[in-house]
């Protein structure tokens, strides 16, 4: 029997518990990319019937977490983004994601976007996790099948996200 969704979330407490800072969640990082590598936790859980494309696998009462599931069937060309005052670990299982991370050009205020330029772009592949701090802009392209793993901080249905705009596209 694989790793199951109750094991990889009492983990994950366990984790925070020990350390909610930057060292905890690199310790969920593990947890997640061991996940990734589990095919009968990802038949079980990543499948496009039930994350089309995010379902909330689990929410945990008591600090807040949540592990969701994403399938992609098609691309998805992600715009520069954050969470919002949560964190988030994007954990890919199937399929590859360029990742980009954004510089901050102008901070903005209530309705004036911030905006961003990008900074430095990677490739995340099966069973790479990567932890995305508060307030850390990034965005996502994929160009085929993709499931992933993803641990918010909090479920972000519920959580504010920061107006953010491309520098070029509003400067042009």
């Amino acid at each position: 029997m694989g790793y199951t969704l109750e094991q990889l979330s009492a983990d994950i407490r366990a984790a925070l518990k020990t350390d909610s800072g930057a060292a905890g969640k690199q310790a969920i990082c593990a947890l997640v990319s061991k996940v990734l590598r589990d095919k009968d936790f990802v038949d079980q859980h990543l499948t496009a019937e039930q994350c089309k494309p995010r379902k909330v696998l689990y929410e945990d009462a008591e600090l807040g977490f949540c592990v969701c599931g994403h399938v992609y069937e098609k691309p998805a060309h992600g715009e520069p983004h954050d969470h919002g005052s949560s964190w988030a670990i994007y954990g890919l299982a199937v399929g590859d994601t360029e990742m980009t991370d954004w510089r901050i050009v102008r901070k903005g205020d209530g309705a004036t976007p911030t905006l961003v330029e990008p900074e430095r772009s990677y490739v995340m592949r099966p069973g790479d996790a990567h932890f995305y701090d508060v307030g850390v802009i990034h965005s996502p392209k994929r160009d085929g099948l993709t499931k992933l793993v993803r641990i918010e901080g909090a479920n972000l249905d519920r959580i504010k996200r920061s107006n953010i705009k491309k520098a070029q596209s509003v400067m042009a």
